[in-house]
């Protein structure tokens, strides 16, 4: 979408949509959310604990409601969690209401950026890499479905990758202004 008024980061987990996010946020001079910490901040507790509680499909739905509420925001940058594509409703509001960057990144990388991580409860897996691959085959499809562009986030720095992303970003994306308040 162009112009759009947001930017969205969307891919999977350890794609750097964080690190990114907040540098590339400094850059545009936009407020930044991670939408896993909005989650964790709304319900006051770690996401692996809501995965405990209340299953996956607990956790969709608060994430669902998160990324309506946060999408509508106008003038910011936003940090999606890797799952947040599997829900059509989602991917819609994402690409209605800003422009859309898939952050790409091979399993192997993931592995790597991942290897001391034991907070993902998606990663609770005897074999990670194939719970990885397992996600990336139906996830993948879906953040090239919904991007408006794609950067591949692997074999840079972050600072670098964010850099790329600015420059391309300057190139493609017009910024729409916020609406007029009421």
């Amino acid at each position: 979408m162009n112009p759009a008024p947001n930017l969205f980061l969307i891919g999977p987990m350890g794609a750097g949509k964080t690190t990114i996010g907040k540098r590339i946020a400094d850059q545009l001079q936009l407020p930044f959310h991670d939408l896993d910490q909005v989650i964790e901040a709304q319900t006051g507790v770690a996401i692996p604990l809501i995965f405990e509680l209340e299953g996956e499909a607990g956790f969709r739905r608060r994430e669902c409601a998160a990324l309506a509420e946060y999408s509508a925001l106008a003038g910011v940058v936003l940090a999606t969690g890797g799952g947040a594509v599997l829900d059509a409703q989602n991917r819609a509001r994402l690409a209605a209401r800003g422009f859309v960057v898939y952050l790409e990144t091979a399993v192997d990388v993931q592995l790597a950026r991942l290897a001391r991580d034991r907070k993902r409860p998606l990663l609770a897996a005897p074999d990670r890499r194939e719970r990885l691959e397992q996600m990336a085959a139906i996830r993948n499809p879906l953040y090239a479905g919904t991007a408006d562009m794609t950067i591949r986030s692997e074999h840079e720095h972050a600072a670098q990758v964010a850099a790329d992303l600015y420059e391309r970003l300057q190139r493609v994306w017009r910024r729409a202004p916020a609406p007029a308040a009421a």
